[in-house]
């Protein structure tokens, strides 16, 4: 990122990006805080970060620890395949293990959710995130930072979280702070 100008200043093309932040693994609150540490230190200007939410394991593997997940908002000049290629290394410094099964119990988990009102698909990358809507473990820690999120089509994510609201499989529940 940019450092020739003044605090504070809005850098040129410079847009917010949403990251989804979960672990499991050994412990799963100072993981999700080293996580948010690391990419503020990595250049990305972390401007919000939600609150930790606990979740019971959704996918391929349910036999598993609970998660804990958070949402942070950060500012960033970064393209989308650029700050993606940024979120694995962090993951990586952190000692997420390449090549697990989808779904494996995780040290961090760093998904990129929205970049601005960026629409975007790549072999590596959809944005917004194929399940951002569907998630309540991401839509929970998003609505806390950013309660009136609207995808760049205009869906507003509120409905989303509230169209979830029966759904007895995706209960999340307060952890604290981070």
């Amino acid at each position: 990122m940019r450092s020739d100008l003044p605090a504070g200043a809005v850098r040129p093309r410079e847009r917010p990006a949403w990251l989804g932040l979960g672990s499991n693994v050994g412990r799963p609150l100072a993981n999700l805080r080293e996580a948010i540490d690391r990419l503020g230190a990595r250049g990305l200007a972390v401007e919000a970060e939600s609150s930790a939410w606990r979740t019971q394991p959704v996918g391929e593997i349910p036999d598993q620890p609970d998660f804990f997940n958070a949402a942070v908002r950060v500012r960033t000049d970064l393209g989308p395949e650029e700050l993606l290629d940024l979120l694995k290394q962090v993951e990586r410094e952190q000692g997420r293990e390449s090549g697990r099964p989808r779904h494996w119990p995780r040290l961090i988990d760093i998904d990129l959710l929205l970049l601005g009102r960026l629409e975007y698909s790549s072999d590596r990358l959809t944005l917004p995130h194929r399940e951002v809507t569907a998630r309540r473990f991401v839509l929970v820690p998003l609505l806390e930072i950013d309660p009136g999120l609207t995808l760049p089509d205009g869906r507003v994510l509120r409905e989303s979280l509230d169209a979830l609201a029966d759904d007895p499989d995706q209960a999340v529940s307060p952890a604290g702070p981070l």
